[in-house]
């Protein structure tokens, strides 16, 4: 391969792998000598792509992370994916993290080749973006992601101010599970420390989020729908096993615990109580709403809803 420029970009493309590979190797695939292809791996190095290098009968080479960014190599159909997926990105939130999508959108767009540019629209006007929701991530919400983000991944306790819906500021000392967006907003599941008891919380609540640098041993998550939402304001009782409920219910977030063998409670904290009212009823098994007035109420009024719409069909004989 006579072209250097098009022989480097082949050299990057095998090792993006990110496996070491043979020098005498990469040097048979792209067609040049061991003291070329040394030559090539230098001006890599020299455009900023991190290549680490092994002793050994020729020597081996793999493209390292973690070294900043350099440009990237991508296929037509990554960067089709790549551009689909930021539009959507910059039109679904808010905040730092949507100006972020669009100015890595506008660089991407400037250099990709006219073939990949017409497929980007093709499936752009085949798919629906969502819709800007009146509840994006604000830059607080954004603040305390990237501190509970790495927390949560790399098991780090995390300490925060937190503010309930009555108002009441309370510190908090946490082992951080799972982050969970739900309806747009995001959540924090976490083993409370001073409560001794699994809790989740509004990240948009809270504040002065810090990560003190001690780690934590994992607890076991309990098991069933505990995927780390809202709170805990309303609770229902259900007269089935957990197994059953499990199944069945098909709310994305709260606790589900077991109540002996015949029953179980679900614990959630929803935007919206006539959601959780048709959630809670789709069950399809007895149940009794625990609390707050405000879920018995979306109830009753679902029932009354239920009501009227089977006298009209039973008036009009079912037509």
């Amino acid at each position: 391969m006579g072209d250097p420029s098009g022989r480097m970009l082949e050299l990057l493309s095998l090792l993006q792998s990110g496996r070491a590979q043979s020098g005498p190797e990469l040097a048979r695939r792209l067609g040049v000598s061991a003291r070329t292809l040394r030559r090539d791996v230098e001006r890599l190095r020299g455009f900023g792509y991190a290549v680490g290098s092994a002793p050994g009968t020729g020597g081996s080479y793999r493209l390292l992370g973690g070294h900043g960014m350099p440009p990237l190599l991508l296929t037509d159909d990554e960067a089709v994916a790549t551009v689909v997926g930021l539009r959507h990105a910059a039109a679904a939130y808010g905040g730092a993290e949507a100006a972020a999508a669009a100015s890595a959108l506008g660089k991407i767009e400037q250099v990709v080749p006219s073939r990949v540019r017409h497929r980007v629209e093709s499936v752009a006007a085949s798919t629906e973006p969502p819709e800007p929701p009146a509840g994006a991530p604000d830059d607080r919400t954004l603040a305390a992601l990237r501190h509970l983000a790495p927390a949560t991944h790399t098991h780090a306790h995390v300490r925060f101010r937190y503010t309930a819906r009555d108002g009441r500021e309370s510190g908090r000392r946490v082992e951080p599970y799972r982050l969970v967006l739900l309806r747009h907003r995001w959540y924090l599941l976490c083993w409370d420390l001073d409560r001794e008891d699994w809790r989740s919380f509004r990240v948009g609540a809270m504040r002065e989020v810090g990560v003190p640098g001690t780690t934590f041993t994992p607890r076991p998550v309990p098991e069933g729908p505990f995927t780390g939402a809202p709170g805990a304001d309303g609770s229902v009782l259900f007269d089935a096993p957990l197994s059953v409920v499990t199944r069945r219910l098909t709310a994305e977030a709260g606790t589900l615990e077991a109540v002996g063998t015949d029953r179980c409670r679900y614990r959630t904290d929803p935007d919206d109580w006539d959601w959780l009212a048709g959630i809670v009823a789709a069950v399809a098994v007895p149940y009794t709403v625990e609390s707050p007035a405000e879920l018995a109420e979306a109830t009753r009024r679902m029932t009354t809803r239920a009501t009227r719409a089977t006298r009209t069909a039973r008036a009009t004989g079912g037509t």
